[in-house]
């Protein structure tokens, strides 16, 4: 089991880049499945999801090749409609590959996803979603089987507007020659991000970034192109409050600044200084943090993948902070975790109490999933004395080489193998 050894107390301080979006990245690999054409990728994140991403995908017959910083993907040959289930348990957005393997071979077998345990997220929708494209779903000792002769015409209405979900009506609709109207969809910036490159291969979808998509199902894609995954919203927000918990200054490039605004609309009333430029974005934090609320919604709300990590830094905020986690009901795993290092919450349904302290002591903690595992990071970046992380496969499977582009920006971290 790997850990994170941290010793507190040093700024984060200095110019980093952002790497290429986890949550676009997965999607984006998943729709280069309908292209019969060869897929150039550039900023995929080197993390295990990714990692996880392509055995599936080679498994299913795409030929996947790295070269100087690209992806390079062939899925001409694809010849297997079956994801295994070992592989699907390792991480739950493999589910996102059932709607592109149903929109290029017709049929798809899969079980039911892994992941971080953070709440039921349940793939009902998606499943009620397959349903209402026409899809014959039988389900068998775990295993789905899902068969797509004849898509439907027609309107899909969402009880929920979820990422996922979405997604994989989408990449199941691509090819359907059929018009699919999505109704409550959901509006990140990472379903732009797929349809834009699904457009790019001769797809015909618009509306993404609303709450009404239109999907017009084409023949076939086949083209070569090559496309630049999002910079990762997530990765941008966590570095800004390492900065903010430390009293740090830190300036981040490759940025979309409308994506994270947010974020930043809630470090500003935590007291932090923040310069926007076109792709570009600096913080200062001068003083102790002062307290505020948050409440997740799903965007242009407050991500909920943020909210483990802005509490953290509120965790040493003057004053009390009120958090409503509105998306996932077991995200608050991390907070007794935040306790062992002096963190005074209280927790209350779906609302944690936080009351700061002056400084978080060092302890030994664990990861109990991906941003709950970072909020312990930046905690022990604020703390007395030295913290061991353990468990930080679940850190690894969402950020891009985090100790060391922490430790480029002063702080003394690295990672530790084995016990």
């Amino acid at each position: 089991m790997q850990s994170y050894i941290i010793k507190g107390g040093e700024k984060i301080e200095g110019k980093t880049n952002s790497s290429g979006s986890k949550n676009s990245s997965l999607p984006i690999l998943a729709a280069t499945i309908l292209n019969k054409g060869k897929t150039t990728l550039k900023n995929v994140p080197n993390i295990h999801d990714t990692k996880i991403m392509f055995d599936i995908m080679k498994l299913l017959g795409c030929n996947i090749q790295e070269e100087k910083g690209k992806i390079i993907i062939d899925s001409r040959n694809i010849d297997n409609y079956e994801i295994p289930d070992e592989l699907m348990r390792q991480m739950r957005s493999s589910v996102i590959l059932a709607g592109a393997i149903l929109g290029r071979c017709k049929k798809a077998t899969f079980s039911y996803p892994g992941g971080c345990d953070i709440g039921s997220r349940p793939i009902d929708l998606h499943l009620k979603a397959f349903k209402d494209l026409g899809i014959d779903i039988k389900e068998e000792n775990g295993e789905i089987y899902c068969q797509a002769d004849d898509m439907l015409d027609g309107t899909i209405t969402l009880d929920f507007p979820s990422v996922g979900a979405t997604e994989n009506i989408i990449l199941a609709a691509t090819l359907s020659n059929k018009t699919i109207c999505i109704k409550n969809a959901a509006m990140e910036p990472e379903i732009v991000d797929l349809q834009n490159i699904i457009n790019k291969m001769g797809g015909n979808i618009s509306g993404a970034g609303t709450k009404d998509i239109k999907i017009v199902g084409v023949e076939k894609l086949e083209k070569e192109l090559e496309y630049e995954v999002m910079p990762d919203r997530i990765e941008i927000g966590t570095l800004l409050c390492a900065a903010a918990i430390t009293k740090g200054n830190i300036n981040i490039k490759n940025v979309r600044i409308e994506h994270i605004l947010p974020i930043v609309y809630k470090l500003e009333e935590m007291g932090c200084e923040i310069t926007l430029k076109e792709k570009e974005i600096s913080l200062i934090s001068k003083n102790r943090l002062k307290a505020c609320n948050i409440k997740t919604m799903p965007y242009p709300g407050f991500p909920t993948d943020m909210q483990p990590i802005i509490a953290s830094a509120l965790g040493v905020a003057k004053g009390t902070s009120i958090v409503v986690e509105n998306i996932f009901e077991n995200r608050y795993k991390y907070l007794s975790e935040l306790k062992r290092m002096g963190a005074k919450v209280a927790i209350e349904g779906r609302t944690a109490i936080i009351k700061g302290i002056k400084r978080y002591d060092s302890a030994k903690v664990e990861a109990t999933d991906l941003r709950g595992g970072a909020a312990l990071i930046l905690a022990a970046l604020n703390a007395n004395g030295k913290t061991i992380i353990s468990n930080v496969g679940y850190i690894l499977r969402g950020y891009e080489n985090i100790d060391e582009k922490l430790r480029k920006l002063g702080a003394n971290i690295y990672l530790r193998e084995g016990e």
